[in-house]
């Protein structure tokens, strides 16, 4: 019998369960005996949903995944998430002095048609001037930055206003100091075109009919309960509350907490990986280098008669840098999903935090303060929440510097057998990317258990 131990309970760690038990599952020979050990005593990692002002299922942090990218789309069908849901299509805006809304046409932010462009409220006319001449610019060298690529190709406002908005608020990121080889979108329109507004023009053009975004509708969460059911149908060992206190490498192979495993999947964020693994240089060194960002969930529900006909039509909003004080994004989940809305209340999902702003000296009172002031002034309502829930998440979205490529070559050769890292901290943070990286973890664990037996 080969042991395999999963560390970790996020959404690539029960994708890769479910990967190796269908393996086994379907080649009795592999013998394999696969167990997955999280430390909390509740599954799916960053995917949580709870009961939120009336409603059954209200998300605590993804509310959504990408559905043009099939990870996510594919393990929903297989583990039995029939219900995918998508957003109502509302309109997102950004908010600079007010809500602006945000031009059509645009591929992360980055612009790609001009009219839009033109009618624009949130940009001055400078902007817009300096922006149109986008396409007459030489290539700019950015050195994998985000902020250097699209500063040096539209300026300062753009950048500002929509891509970092945009790309920031996903990434709770200084879009100057992420890289741009992380962001698929954006580095295929720098790799492939010298003007990014041309070659943003043609890609909103080749966008495929269809929602952009899906969701269970019983929450995200639905999707990590139905893997981790669909793993333990196929005989794999799935261990919520069951912490691991130490890993160590000899001559006979990995061992975890002093068992020898022949392989191990490390799905546990890079933070955690990096203790577990103190000893064994220089992985351990290189893991701790990468860095992450702090987010919180200020969840609050107002009364549906105080909500102004004016912000319907409305998804939500972003907040650039430039006018930031604590809330990045704003959320009117029970406008942006139609199940969500029960006609008694309005739900608002607001973000807090960002890359360089950590939130754990600040207390749960003082997010919501924050969250309320803001907005308030934001949306020109003076909020008066009915229902609050605040979901904190330290340390949840890893931060892909410049060179992160280069970064995730060093952690490659550096190692041992037996061992494969898989989750957010290396190669994407959103769910698809999530279950790809999972998936890939199997499969590699799968090829060399099976070349170890020839």
């Amino acid at each position: 019998m080969v042991r395999v131990v999963i560390v970790g309970g996020g959404i690539a760690g029960l994708a890769a369960a479910r990967a190796l038990g269908a393996a086994s599952y379907g080649d009795r020979s592999l013998e394999l005996n696969v167990t997955l050990r999280e430390a909390s005593d509740r599954l799916g990692g960053h995917l949580s949903t709870s009961a939120f002002a009336g409603r059954p299922a209200v998300d605590e942090s993804a509310d959504a995944f990408l559905a043009r990218v099939p990870h996510a789309t594919a393990l929903a069908g297989v583990v039995g998430v029939d219900e995918l849901v998508s957003p109502t299509g509302q309109h997102a805006a950004v908010w600079h002095g007010r809500l602006h809304d945000i031009p059509d046409g645009t591929v992360l932010g980055v612009p790609g048609k001009v009219a839009p462009l033109l009618r624009s409220s949130l940009l001055s006319w400078r902007a817009k001037a300096r922006a149109l001449t986008e396409p007459l610019r030489r290539r700019v060298d950015a050195g994998d930055s985000i902020g250097a690529l699209v500063r040096g190709r539209f300026g300062a406002e753009v950048h500002d206003r929509l891509v970092d908005s945009l790309v920031g608020s996903i990434y709770a990121a200084d879009t100057d100091r992420f890289s741009l080889a992380m962001v698929p979108q954006l580095e295929a329109l720098a790799r492939t075109n010298r003007s990014l507004l041309v070659g943003a023009r043609a890609a909103t053009g080749r966008r495929a009919s269809g929602p952009l975004f899906l969701a269970p509708a019983g929450g995200m969460a639905d999707l990590a309960e139905a893997t981790a059911a669909a793993a333990t149908a196929l005989g794999v060992d799935v261990r919520p509350g069951a912490p691991v206190h130490e890993l160590a490498i000899d001559a006979n192979g990995w061992r975890v907490d002093g068992d020898v495993v022949d392989a191990l999947i490390l799905a546990c964020p890079a933070a955690p990986a990096r203790r577990l693994l103190g000893a064994v240089a220089p992985l351990a060194d290189l893991l701790a280098g990468a860095e992450a960002a702090d987010v919180a969930i200020v969840t609050i529900a107002v009364a549906a008669e105080a909500w102004p006909e004016r912000l319907r039509g409305r998804s939500g909003y972003l907040v650039p840098k430039s006018v930031q004080r604590a809330v990045t994004a704003v959320s009117f989940a029970s406008q942006k999903w139609e199940h969500l809305a029960d006609g008694r209340s309005e739900v608002l999902r607001i973000s807090i935090g960002r890359d360089g702003v950590p939130l754990g000296n600040r207390t749960d009172d003082a997010l919501l303060q924050a969250a309320v002031t803001e907005v308030s002034a934001h949306i020109g309502v003076d909020l008066a929440p009915v229902h609050v829930r605040i979901s904190r998440w330290p340390r949840s979205f890893p931060q892909y510097r410049p060179g992160h490529r280069r970064w995730l070559e060093g952690l490659d050769r550096a190692v041992s057998p037996g061992l494969t890292l898989a989750g957010a901290s290396y190669h994407g943070i959103g769910v698809p990317a999530c279950i790809e990286s999972g998936e890939r973890a199997a499969a590699a664990t799968l090829d060399r258990l099976r070349a170890l037996r020839q």
